[in-house]
């Protein structure tokens, strides 16, 4: 039986772990996905905002007028985005796969592996052993179990995100089931694009993680842009001659049809540790199917470690990237390790407004019964806000009164993951609001002048 130093399961940030410094390391990269590369590279992060830039461009242009800017009809084709999209991104999965095939030291397998014992693993008609392993296969879409769901002859008319970025051609209409930042951006992008899109969320609010008033703010933008309807449960989907017919109920039974060309499932994903065999290897798999870890990403089973989607309650590329850097050197430095870092992680969402958040939301302030002290401010407050016309948006900080430091943040509005950043600096390192708003300049006028006034708003104890 074939031995290996190092296996490693996934080809998403996990790949990213084996570099110059494993030259003399013997080791196995398994992944049976359909695409190398994992999900951010494929049907994730890159593609989707990809497709939404041209949303925003198309968005902005549709809006021209009220700048003195006349467009006239904005057409937009399909066909040319989504070839730009992923004539870029297939050259660029097939080219990590040709490098990984080519590494010396690394042994690829593109089928999917499960233990069979302890650090023993099970691929196609092989098994091999290894010292150490590294589990990083990602999660996958969650599909619900309704009548209909699973039935083949629908199948070209149901899609994930796996599926609906390379539609052969753009549907007149569209229903997504779903509140998440995966639905909300589809809806964006396919509503720019124009299609027609009918919103279909169980919660009476969308992106429900974010701060109250935020998605309050977001849920009520959006609804003047596609068809929202809250409360409504999935129940049901079927063929209505060519078309689809999506079957909901609300909160008090009350069924409710809609039918449309295409329909995105978008109701979250689920880490993929059903299809590694864990229970052999000794992996213990918390209630939610997360690898359970501790701060250095170790599992519960010597010499196995884990990361990202499969283990992470963030499923965000950002973290798992992090994570990898955290396996990476304690593989490396056994004896010196270091534990991952996730008191301050951001999120954003590319929609239509974007979104982006870090830290605690009042709520949660509240819910804590911690002190907080907010301060907000809107777009339309700023100089650049001005030569936006804008009249939606607004950026808020809650901090500590007593101590000045940042509890969280949270914009909404053009540009809101770029602007928050600022704001994750200085939770990480520690700098307060004070310090922050005065002890720096502001280039004038820029749109961050939204955060410093914010930061200014916040009534601080003395």
């Amino acid at each position: 039986m074939r031995h290996f130093d190092l296996c490693v399961i996934g080809s998403g940030s996990g790949n990213s772990i084996v570099d110059e410094r494993f030259a003399d390391w013997e080791v196995a990269l398994v992944d049976g996905q359909k695409w190398f590369g994992g999900t951010c590279l494929n049907v994730g992060c890159i593609p989707t905002k990809m497709f939404a830039h041209p949303a925003d461009i198309a968005e902005e242009a549709r809006h021209g007028a009220a700048l003195g800017v006349d467009t006239g009809d904005v057409r937009v084709r399909w066909a040319d985005i989504r070839d730009r999209v992923f004539g870029r991104i297939d050259a660029i999965v097939a080219g990590g796969e040709a490098y990984r095939r080519d590494s010396p030291n690394v042994t690829l397998y593109r089928e999917m592996g499960r233990f069979v014992a302890s650090r023993t693993l099970q691929v196609g008609d092989e098994q091999f052993t290894a010292d150490r392993f590294v589990l990083a296969a990602g999660s996958r879409p969650r599909l619900p179990d309704v009548p209909g769901m699973s039935d083949p002859e629908l199948s070209g008319r149901i899609h994930t995100s796996d599926s609906i970025m390379r539609l052969e051609k753009l549907p007149k209409s569209l229903i997504i089931v779903g509140g998440g930042l995966v639905a909300v951006e589809f809806a964006h992008i396919f509503a720019a694009y124009g299609t027609q899109v009918t919103l279909l969320h169980r919660g009476g609010r969308l992106i429900r993680h974010a701060d109250e008033a935020v998605a309050d703010r977001f849920t009520d933008l959006i609804s003047r842009r596609v068809v929202l309807r809250l409360g409504q449960h999935l129940a049901s989907v079927a063929d209505a001659a060519g078309r689809i017919e999506v079957g909901t109920t609300d909160d008090d039974g009350i069924e409710y049809f809609f039918e449309a060309e295409q329909l995105l499932i978008a109701t979250g994903r689920v880490p993929n540790s059903d299809t590694l065999g864990l229970e052999r290897a000794g992996v213990r798999v918390d209630q939610a199917g997360r690898v359970v870890v501790d701060e250095y990403q170790r599992t519960t089973a010597d010499g196995i470690w884990a990361l990202g989607d499969l283990s992470s309650p963030w499923q965000l590329k950002h973290v798992a990237n992090h994570e990898a850097r955290v396996v990476q050197h304690n593989l490396l430095h056994p004896d010196d390790l270091m534990a991952s870092d996730h008191r301050f992680v951001p999120q954003a969402v590319f929609s239509g407004p974007q979104v982006a958040c870090v830290g605690l939301t009042e709520q949660e302030c509240r819910e804590q019964g911690r002190r907080y002290a907010v301060g907000v401010r809107d777009y339309a407050g700023v100089a650049f806000g001005w030569a936006m016309e804008d009249r939606d948006h607004f950026a808020k900080v809650i901090a500590d009164p007593a101590t000045g430091k940042l509890l969280g943040a949270h914009i909404i509005g053009p540009d809101a993951p770029n602007l928050i950043q600022p704001l994750v600096q200085a939770m990480t390192f520690g700098l307060d609001v004070r310090s922050m708003a005065r002890g720096q300049y502001w280039i004038h006028p820029a749109l961050a002048e939204v955060v410093e006034n914010a930061l200014l708003a916040v009534d601080l104890d003395g």
